[in-house]
């Protein structure tokens, strides 16, 4: 649901998608791969078979992953999604490599990628090109003679460096109203930080992360040249003018609410937000002079900056753009400004101890900004036909599942479910890749210029986005390229989407039997298919319109139903006495609870057309037991506070654990499988469920 410029580069950000080779000792020695490790959909190894499964499955089903899998120095968390994304990586690492030795042979996708990620490997013209990609960002702030100057500076900025931090985002999306359109966004941005609430919260380590944030910027602003005193008036003029901006922003929360976030104006009602700045200098700029059609999606946070542009002198505004050309460049500039960059950004705010090595950095980047390109060679070598029939099949078997499920509802109204079973059979399956590859030929890649690729590739996307504007929808889009560790749901298009990256062992396994791969694959679809019907999704109609399709009766139902899983993980710890956000991670907690249900319904579906699969033991496990060991082996993970400390701020995702325990406390089914008695901490008294 995020209709901002999202395309800014990183190479150092360590998150949940961030990956790392193990050190101590390394799982595998740091070079490419030419083939996948395997490893079982079910692995008894990863379990801890001490542990009583009524009282922490989680510990159960994990335990023995978390022991034998240490966070590595490089990142900040370790998880099973994450040792895949590794291994998909170094396998791409492998593919790049060749492709950038090469001088002869190579099409012109992969001269493209190939000479991408070579420009980026090349550490040594790097350093010697120093600060000089900030010298024509600087030059162009510095020519600035009034704020009047500011709207095409503005667009020059987002165009080149495509990071909303600049004040904020403008980009294409689709009219909540009528989901065929697409039309011009404009959303709040301008924080360094990662969240609103990082500015506002007043407990001591927040107070302490700003402290060091003011220090980060400050040196930045030293590296630039500036002497330790005026580096520090700039990082405090920048704190000053955040602050300021994150106290107009919606929360995470409020963000979850897509009424919150629509506001259609023409260009008349948005120059009214913001008489100080002229839109139609900005729009000019940008290539885009007859837009007259506006999400605004925060009113208030536009008001708010236009009173920064009147009450801040035109030095202060100066101030503020350096800081962010130099943070959203910082990755492509010399090591001192790149560790510098690392060493808040990941090791203050995140725990991470060491840079991951340049090229997954790289291929991480090659990814980001050419990943269809990318994405071909993927899927030629890593995702056969078969793999794409089976996901499909049992897809339309989860489906089936939630049709059945729909219909099965006390609580909701024949004319609810007539429309939610529309919605249900309109949802588009998209497996694996798109059906169309996307075109890069208008993007120039030069094998000898790292800073230089990375904007023209800013530029590339940023217009490719805004081309959208008042032309057909491309419903066979996809936002997410194929070798990604990941899937989604898209409310307005109203598609699953399950990229090739994804469906490989261990979260898709072929060689394995079906329990594990319906408890983990199964609950995933099951997952992002609940997304369309999850506290946001349940808002928009078969179509992707923003639209209350609800009897009031059922509404209250559902949300009667909702609050039951609020309250429930609202009592669970993130880390030290950080409670979950519940009403942030409300959606998640919901569609992993009905996609589990979901994938157990598909699975007993298919055991009843395989009668031989339902009565060994395996791994002294039952199938039931393998199904809910499969589904809670994804979620295997390690995690370092000072991560989930900005988890808990940011992450609408509970943590690992309580995606398991959470969930199989509200399952009889999984009860029944291990034969908990009440009074077990796996037995919750009052279940919840929604679908």
């Amino acid at each position: 649901m995020r209709h901002l410029i999202r395309f800014a580069f990183s190479l150092t950000v360590a998150g949940a998608g961030a990956v790392a080779v193990a050190q101590t000792p390394p799982a595998q020695p740091d070079r490419p791969a030419t083939a996948f490790p395997y490893t079982p959909g079910l692995d008894v190894s990863s379990m801890d078979k001490s542990a009583n499964p009524c009282e922490d499955f989680y510990q159960y089903a994990c335990g023995g992953w978390m022991k034998n899998n240490p966070i590595p120095a490089d990142q900040a968390r370790w998880s099973v999604y994450g040792k895949l994304a590794q291994d998909n990586q170094r396998f791409l690492w492998g593919v790049l490599d060749e492709l950038a030795r090469k001088t002869e042979g190579r099409n012109a996708t992969q001269q493209k990628i190939g000479d991408y990620f070579g420009a980026c490997m090349d550490e040594v013209a790097i350093e010697q090109r120093g600060a000089a990609p900030l010298k024509p960002y600087f030059e162009r702030i510095t020519a600035m003679r009034s704020t009047r100057d500011l709207p095409a500076v503005l667009a020059a900025l987002h165009m080149d460096l495509a990071d909303e931090g600049f004040f904020f985002g403008f980009d294409s999306g689709q009219d909540f109203a009528d989901a065929t359109r697409v039309i011009a966004f404009a959303g709040a941005g301008g924080l360094g930080l990662p969240d609103r609430d990082s500015y506002l919260k007043d407990d001591a380590k927040s107070k302490e992360i700003r402290e060091k944030y003011v220090a980060h910027v400050a040196s930045m602003f030293q590296l630039s040249g500036e002497t330790p005193e005026e580096a520090q008036r700039s990082a405090a003029k920048v704190m000053q003018i955040e602050t300021a901006l994150a106290k107009a922003s919606l929360s995470r929360v409020d963000k979850r609410n897509p009424y919150k976030l629509f506001h259609k104006m023409n260009g008349k009602g948005l120059q009214a937000l913001t008489p100080g700045f002229d839109w139609h200098a900005y729009l000019v700029t940008l290539g885009e002079p007859k837009l007259n059609s506006f999400n605004v999606t925060e009113p208030a946070f536009f008001k708010e900056f236009a009173r920064q542009l009147s009450s801040n002198d035109l030095a202060a505004i100066q101030t503020y753009l350096r800081w962010h050309v130099m943070h959203a460049l910082a990755p492509a500039l010399s090591s001192n400004f790149d560790k510098e960059n690392f060493a808040f950004f990941s090791k203050t705010l995140r725990g991470v101890q060491q840079q991951p090595p340049r090229w997954k950095r790289c291929v991480r980047l090659v990814d980001t900004q050419l990943g269809e390109a990318l994405g071909q060679e993927f899927v030629s070598r890593a995702f056969s036909p078969e793999l794409k029939a089976k996901s499909l099949h049992m897809t339309r078997q989860v489906e089936e599942a939630m049709k059945k499920d729909i219909d099965s509802l006390e609580w909701m109204s024949p004319e609810t479910k007539k429309r939610a079973q529309q919605k249900l059979v309109a949802i588009v399956n998209k497996i694996g890749y798109p059906d169309k590859w996307r075109d890069y030929t208008a993007y120039t890649v030069k094998p000898d210029d790292f800073a230089g690729n990375v904007v023209r590739g800013n530029v590339f996307e940023v217009k490719r986005h805004l081309a959208k504007i008042g032309k057909p929808l491309d419903r066979s889009e996809w936002g997410m390229t194929p070798p990604t560790v990941n899937a989604y749901f898209n409310p307005q298009m109203n598609d699953i989407n399950f990229p090739a990256g994804v469906l490989q062992p261990p979260l898709f396994d072929p060689k394995m039997d079906d329990a594990p791969n319906y408890g983990n694959t199964g609950g995933t679809i099951g997952h992002e298919l609940t997304h369309a019907f999850d506290d946001e999704g349940r808002q928009f109609d078969a179509n992707g319109n923003l639209k209350d399709w609800w009897t009031k009766k059922d509404a209250k139902e559902f949300e009667e139903r909702a609050q039951c899983i609020v309250d429930q993980y609202a009592q669970y710890t993130v880390v030290d006495d950080i409670k979950i956000n519940s009403k942030l991670t409300l959606g998640e907690d919901v569609a992993d609870l009905g996609g589990l249900i979901l994938g157990w319904m598909a699975w007993k579906e298919q055991m009843a057309t395989m009668p031989q699969q339902a009565q060994p033991l395996r791994d002294g496990l039952t199938p039931e037991q393998r199904f809910f060991v499969g589904y809670a082996q994804w979620a295997c993970e390690n995690d370092r506070p000072e991560n989930q400390r900005v988890h808990a701020m940011t992450d609408p995702h509970s943590p690992g654990r309580y995606r398991v325990n959470g969930l199989l406390v509200n399952m009889p089914q999984f009860q029944e499988a291990f034969q908990c008695k009440p009074g077990q901490a796996m037995v919750k008294e009052k279940r919840c469920r929604v679908w």
